[in-house]
């Protein structure tokens, strides 16, 4: 710094703001903090100040104060209430004239150039212009938070961007040091970090762009032994732990220019046992191996910030099944919430109180905000692709986007979040101490509340208390569901050998008739007789439950039912954390639990088998929106995106179709799903599967027997599936279709194939994919009894045979299978070609006696070979579906040619339209709509929740009084009389419309 002339002798000034840029700091000032009772000593600090700077320097500072005031009064208030601010403005009056004067952006920018540009000639001096950027940044930075200039996000980010560029100098010094000295062998001398294999991961709120003011940077630093550019005879490990070793001296060790950044590499993996650089293979097996949950929520926020970046990206890749969890994850969150408490012990959590409070740590802190984000990411960001942001107040406003939380919880935790960070800043600012906690003297809160715009502590206090309390409100909603999980309702002990009397009181209260049979079967999960209750931590979370799960069985009609389904549940169970955190995390799935056990055997054995289809259930917006087949096959995109390899694409898709189905079920259980919806529903989940599926399938067998000159391929679906009246267990009924090039003798891949036989092959090969188990279960089963020439007929069909087929060949009960059929999959042009022949073969003329004559005939042989007398059997017994279906699809064909409004591949809207052209008797029409319409219902609700035949008698008591209201009957009892009314008003309709059944033998 120069001597500088006596005050006399100095420029006068010479800086109007008129002629600075309207981007300039000053010109943009929109806060000045208060200077408070030091203001004679904040004078003279800024004096000497100006004494030690430059002639021109200064009077271009003189200039800035007489042209505004209130540019001397900002200096004031950030000199008298930050020491580390005020001897940044003392030591570098030059800087902070700089900082005035220009666009904050453009100056911000400037220093980041100096860094990338800075001469790599040692690394004393290295080190020296580390410093000194880091200082005049600082300084920038506070000024243009301070005077509002910058909003939080723009603070931050330059603080990473600082903290980014400082990493890869010292990176780019050594790594250009060792190749002067033989070391080391960049593939760019002038880029040595690109190709280097070194991976510098930024973790926090480095990584997540969100660095505070006074921030450490915690970094895990990874190295690629392979593709590391080493000279020879050079070990790879020892060459990258010196010289990161050498980077924390270089950024953090304090000279007299002070320090770049305090830097921590202890995030990486079992710190207290490995290098400060570890192997990228070492570092990947310990997270597929050992991994714990709060590394998984560490490294959400992880990105590459210096070193060769794109090794570092294809490393996070590959570590992303580690990250993100194909189920929603509830596991995780007891692992995070128990290190917070481990914090709370450790820091002190208590009361909101102002004095001495930690914004980061403390209850309703900065913290809480973060856990409250990163636990639903976890929970979540393995099925939404869009949960997997680093940032905080995007992820939020995401989280809201998908029903995750409500707008005003976003809203309230963004506007804390941004409130209590600036705080933070401010306690940094004063001392440059990475601390969070505000002081315990008044005069200690008056400062921060000076440079925080409030005119005193009392309403500075007030602003603080009422964020820290929202913040804490909206944690405590996400977290402490204990209260939620106990009972109030009596004694609940359930050790030693004799029953506390109690407790059989307690439980006899609650609606158990046999409370010993209770007492005794949680015992048994608290001795661990079951595989899923011998770890531990699943015996704590079940005993955790136990009050809650017990008093909701007792408010279903049947707890002893209820129980003992819910102990064989745990019996065949093989491993329950999961299930029981995320029961644990959501209470009220515990009522749903307690429903699917007394109600529906066939749910609970799924829900036994795959416990997470309960994931499906846990979508925010579950109960508020039917599921569409656009939305579902969002979903399934997304994870097919996920996969790694075939076999892996096919299990995906295997778990979002049984969560669908289980979540379509669940609906029709609790009754939020008519039986024409659910049906629709299940269609489409099997259509989007298929639309999914089909290209998978077809680009692993064009690899093996490439592609057939022009090909087309394209899926009919027929029955249920067409018709969309799909159940929980039907088949899916399809047709292949195909087209080719006349010319193509055989496919042009590695193992060609003829036509007939490529296509015949490729539809075993979808068949595979739908039907084969995997360790995620099966799809579908598959049925082509519907092709031409039904089993005896090739799998798949050339469009031209299909048409000729159907022109002359086909029968009548073909072409009424043909009136469901519809293109769910496949070539759209070639499905074009499908629905064309298809109308026209259904709207051709055709003699309506003998097609009656042949339905009639027809519906004679099904009853004969698969009739019934069981009026639950409403599907074969005679005047059941298939009556229905049969007068529908025959008065299809009949009046198709001169009407063809009247087809519909829906049973139900088909005799709607059927009504309307004057086809059918309004009266009967409306007979057999209202019989299709129960059917339906009852069917669904049955092949739901029952297995086998369904017999009332041996049915739970919970599910006939569903059943009793799906039939809109007071009973069950009531219910079959009605049934038995309506079959044989079916079956009446039928043969005065269709003809006499004439039955060859009796079925017995």
């Amino acid at each position: 710094m120069s001597v500088q002339a006596p005050r006399s002798e100095q420029a006068e000034p010479t800086i109007d703001l008129k002629h600075l840029s309207p981007r300039a700091l000053v010109r943009r000032l929109t806060c000045v903090p208060q200077i408070g009772p030091d203001r004679a000593r904040a004078e003279d600090d800024l004096n000497d100040a100006l004494k030690s700077a430059e002639a021109a320097v200064a009077a271009d500072l003189e200039g800035l104060f007489g042209a505004d005031p209130r540019v001397k009064d900002f200096l004031l208030g950030v000199i008298a209430n930050a020491p580390y601010l005020r001897d940044l403005i003392r030591i570098d009056p030059a800087a902070t004239l700089a900082s005035l004067t220009h666009a904050p952006e453009a100056r911000m920018e400037a220093l980041l150039t100096r860094i990338r540009d800075m001469p790599l000639q040692s690394e004393a001096q290295v080190m020296t212009d580390l410093r000194r950027v880091k200082r005049e940044a600082a300084l920038l930075i506070a000024l243009a938070d301070l005077g509002g200039v910058w909003e939080l996000l723009s603070v931050t980010q330059a603080l990473t961007r600082l903290a980014d560029a400082s990493v890869s100098g010292a990176i780019r010094f050594l790594l250009a040091e060792a190749a002067t000295q033989g070391k080391f062998l960049p593939h760019d001398a002038a880029d040595p970090e690109q190709g280097s294999g070194l991976v510098i991961l930024a973790m926090g709120k480095q990584g997540a762009g969100e660095l505070n003011y006074s921030s450490d940077i915690d970094l895990i630093v990874f190295y690629d032994g392979e593709a590391a550019p080493v000279a020879e005879g050079i070990e790879v490990g020892t060459f990258f732990v010196r010289l990161i070793r050498r980077m924390v001296k270089i950024l953090q060790d304090r000279t007299k220019d002070g320090y770049v950044f305090r830097t921590d590499l202890r995030l990486r993996p079992d710190p207290g046992a490995t290098a400060v650089a570890i192997s990228l293979a070492a570092a990947f097996h310990y997270y597929e191996s050992v991994g714990q949950n709060w590394e998984r929520a560490a490294l959400i926020k992880s990105r590459p910030c210096a070193g060769d970046q794109k090794a570092g990206w294809r490393f996070l890749e590959n570590i992303r099944p580690f990250v993100w969890r194909k189920y929603l994850d509830y596991a995780a969150i007891r692992d995070i919430h128990s290190i917070k408490r481990q914090i709370h012990a450790v820091k002190g959590h208590g009361n909101i109180a102002i004095a001495g409070h930690n914004l980061k740590l403390g209850r309703g802190g900065i913290r809480e905000i973060e856990f409250f984000v990163q636990t639903q990411q976890l929970i979540a960001g393995g099925r939404e692709l869009d949960l997997r942001g680093r940032e905080t107040i995007p992820m939020l406003r995401a989280l809201t986007e998908l029903g995750w939380l409500e707008p005003k919880s976003r809203d309230e935790l963004i506007e804390a979040y941004v409130f209590l960070r600036r705080i933070e800043h401010r306690i940094q600012m004063v001392a440059d101490e990475q601390t969070h906690t505000l002081p315990e003297a008044p005069e200690g809160i008056d400062r921060i509340a000076r440079l925080s715009g409030f005119a005193d502590r009392e309403s500075f206090s007030k602003a603080l208390h009422q964020r820290l309390v929202t913040v804490s409100e909206h944690y405590v909603d996400l977290f402490d569901q204990e209260a939620a999980l106990s009972s109030d309702g009596g004694n609940m002990v359930f050790t030693g050998d004799e029953d506390d009397p109690e407790t059989v009181a307690t439980l006899r209260q609650l609606g158990f008739a046999r409370p010993e049979d209770a007492i005794r079967a949680v015992r048994t999960w608290h001795f661990g007789r079951y595989p899923v209750t011998i770890p531990t931590k699943s015996r704590e979370i079940l005993t955790e439950l136990t009050p809650r799960l017990l008093a909701t069985f007792g408010q279903t009609d049947a707890a002893d039912q209820a129980l003992t389904a819910f102990d064989s549940f745990l019996s065949r169970l093989p491993a329950g954390v999961q299930l029981f955190s995320l029961l644990s995390a959501n209470p009220n799935l515990i009522d749903l639990i307690a429903t699917i056990m007394g109600t529906a055997p066939r749910l609970a054995e799924i829900v036994a088998r795959r416990p997470h289809v309960m994931d499906a259930v846990l979508e925010p917006t579950f109960f508020g929106s039917r599921p569409r087949v656009v939305d579902i096959g969002r979903r399934l995109a997304s994870q097919m995106k996920e996969a790694v390899g075939y076999e892996d694409k096919l299990d995906r898709l295997r778990i979002v179709a049984k969560e669908q189905q289980f979540l379509i079920g669940v609906r029709i259980l609790s009754g939020t799903l008519s039986a024409r919806q659910a049906g629709e529903a299940y269609a489409g989940l099997a259509e989007a599967i298929l639309r999914q599926l089909l290209p998978h399938v077809i680009g692993e067998f064009e690899a093996r027997h490439g592609k057939m000159p022009g090909g087309r391929f394209t899926v009919l679906g027929m029955g249920k599936l067409g018709g969309r009246e799909m159940t929980a267990t039907s088949d899916l009924d399809l047709i292949l279709l195909y087209d080719h090039n006349p010319e193509a003798q055989a496919s042009d891949g590695a193992k060609p194939l003829a036509p007939t036989q490529y296509y015949a092959r490729l539809t075993q090969r979808l068949v595979a994919a739908l039907t084969a188990p995997t360790a995620e279960g099966k799809l579908f089963e598959v049925d082509f009894q519907l092709r031409p020439s039904g089993n005896s007929g090739p799998l798949a069909t050339h469009i031209e045979a299909f048409d000729r087929y159907h022109e002359k060949e086909a029968w009548t009960w073909e072409h009424m299978a043909l009136t469901r059929a519809r293109v769910v999959a496949g070539s759209r042009t070639l499905g074009a070609e499908a629905d064309a022949i298809i109308l026209r073969t259904l709207t051709q003329a055709r003699d309506g006696a003998a097609i009656l004559a042949d339905v009639a005939d027809m519906r004679a042989r099904v009853e004969e070979e698969l009739g019934s007398k069981d009026p639950w059997n409403f599907k074969r017994v005679a005047g059941g579906q298939f009556d229905v279906e049969f007068i529908a699809q025959a008065l299809q064909l009949v009046h198709a040619s001169d009407d063809p409004h009247v087809l519909s591949h829906t049973t139900e809207t088909a005799l709607e339209q059927l009504v309307s052209a004057g086809k059918l008797d309004a009266q009967d029409g409306a007979a057999l709509l209202a019989a299709t319409r129960l059917y339906q219902e009852l069917g669904l609700l049955i092949r739901l929740a029952i297995i086998g035949a369904f017999d009332p008698k041996e049915a739970p008591r919970g599910f006939l009084a569903l059943v009793a209201r799906a039939g809109e009957m007071p009973d069950v009892a009531s219910l079959e009389a009605h049934l038995i009314e309506t079959e044989r008003a079916v079956r009446d309709i039928f043969e005065r419309t269709i003809g006499k059944v004439e039955r060859r033998k009796d079925d017995g």
